[in-house]
């Protein structure tokens, strides 16, 4: 039976917006690894849009991002979208029956499957779907934006804490 883990990056004051910080090359690393373990990934539209980046290879790219890319595009997507027509390669929509088709996936899938968008990690919050919570804490202030939480703030209980690379700490919280 897989675990859905809800993991985003966030900054001290608990918001997330991927494009006022980046991580920095022990921390990418740990991004492609971390992918790379997936048994697949739910992203709602936004997230998924954002990450369609990881589509077509850039010219600026090194070869950490080449890798990076890699990973992502191998691992099996389902994107959550009332709006959106077709999804791009290897990933499947979700229109209808959130709850149902997440209940299937962790019964068929072993591992971990992550959940990427604040408004479908409130969604699978409210649903009780949500088996672990991962906060990566950046040391910046952003002072508003979307809050890793957009919607109930569960009972949680830390299980594990690490630091990776120079400036960021993971959190790992389970419901309490």
């Amino acid at each position: 039976m897989a675990k859905l883990v809800y993991a985003l990056n966030q900054s001290l004051d608990g918001y997330v917006d991927h494009m006022k910080f980046q991580p920095d090359p022990v921390l990418f690393r740990h991004f492609t690894e971390d992918v790379r373990s997936l048994a697949g990934n739910i992203y709602g539209r936004r997230m998924y849009e954002v990450m369609r980046y990881w589509d077509e290879d850039q010219p600026e790219w090194g070869e950490a991002e080449r890798n990076y890319a890699l990973v992502w595009r191998a691992m099996p997507k389902w994107v959550v979208s009332r709006s959106l027509g077709s999804v791009g390669p290897n990933a499947t929509l979700v229109a209808d029956d959130l709850g149902a088709t997440v209940r299937r996936l962790k019964t068929t899938l072993e591992g971990v499957i992550e959940v990427a968008g604040t408004l479908l990690a409130r969604s699978l919050t409210e649903l009780g779907l949500v088996d672990e919570y991962r906060m990566y804490l950046h040391p910046v202030i952003l002072g508003s934006g979307k809050p890793y939480f957009a919607g109930p703030r569960p009972r949680l209980r830390l299980v594990a804490d690490e630091r990776i690379g120079e400036d960021v700490i993971r959190l790992t919280y389970v419901p309490a």
